[in-house]
């Protein structure tokens, strides 16, 4: 198994046969959001100096009970910096999760969707990670094995499924 450095700044792309605005959608929609990567759904006020939340899904309340770790109802806050639909979403972004990552250092999040002709739409995130150590490791996967998920490349991966095929990993 290989295992990614936790860096500063972390980049991923996807590819997804599907519009820009059908990608857009999944990123900002409660409807869409909780079909794809662990199932939470999150709630946006898209103009800048709007806040957003993503919010836990049943699934990992329940994950959490069985190992006896309290999960709590919101995952992810933050405030919406920039916006231009459906090319753009840029997220002052934090994890409250636990303790260790309420802790750290907001981050910033951005979205950067392009069209690639042909049915195609290039995702990249880039996720800029400074201050913010124990997320990093585990949005990269780093923490699979232990239980943390398989990060954005998970996330990433099981939008892209959900938007080519109508079922995400979940369903």
């Amino acid at each position: 198994m290989t295992k990614m450095l936790a860096v500063p700044t972390q980049v991923y792309r996807v590819y997804i046969k599907a519009t820009p605005q059908a990608v857009w959608d999944a990123i900002t929609k409660p409807e869409w959001t909780a079909k794809y990567g662990y199932g939470g759904r999150m709630e946006y006020d898209l103009r800048p100096g709007g806040s957003f939340r993503g919010y836990t899904s049943e699934a990992m309340k329940k994950g959490g009970a069985a190992k006896g770790i309290h999960v709590p109802d919101v995952a992810i806050e933050g405030e919406v910096v920039e916006t231009d639909a459906p090319r753009k979403l840029v997220l002052k972004w934090h994890m409250v999760m636990d303790p260790a990552t309420t802790a750290e250092s907001f981050t910033r999040l951005t979205d950067e969707i392009e069209d690639m002709k042909g049915g195609v739409t290039k995702l990249t995130l880039i996720h800029d990670l400074e201050g913010a150590p124990r997320l990093a490791g585990i949005i990269s996967g780093t923490w699979e094995d232990q239980g943390a998920g398989g990060g954005w490349s998970w996330v990433l991966s099981d939008l892209k499924s959900l938007l080519e095929t109508g079922k995400g990993f979940m369903g």
